[in-house]
């Protein structure tokens, strides 16, 4: 009888032990794939930062740099947005900072839309 307890723990413990080790792996794949997303993301956008110091100049970048400390999500939109345009021909190399301006203005036209109603 002792034996039968002891066979059915030893049985027991292996497969918790199988279970905690699937567990390990499932999350150390899970944390490779986030690894290699981040490192194509920064790839990314060092690639585009480059293009940028081309295609703007240093005023424009440095407006951009500022947006970026205050909300990065969306300069990384602006960013894609004005590569995209400058591959596509509608920009013109080099672009001031006033040009970005208006670019920006036309990008946030519908945030100047919102309106304030007192109560």
């Amino acid at each position: 009888m002792a034996s039968a307890q002891d066979d059915e723990l030893t049985a027991i413990r292996a497969q918790r032990l199988q279970a905690m080790q699937d567990q390990l792996n499932q999350q150390a794949m899970t944390q490779l794939e986030a690894q290699e997303d981040a490192e194509l993301a920064a790839a990314q956008s060092a690639s585009m930062d480059v293009q940028l110091r081309q295609y703007l100049t240093p005023e424009a970048r440095s407006r951009l740099a500022r947006i970026g400390l205050v909300e990065p999500n969306r300069v990384q939109t602006i960013k894609a947005t004005l590569v995209e345009n400058f591959e596509s021909g509608v920009f013109t190399a080099p672009m001031s900072d006033a040009a970005l301006k208006q670019v920006l203005a036309s990008l946030s036209k519908s945030r100047s839309n919102a309106s304030i109603r007192r109560i």
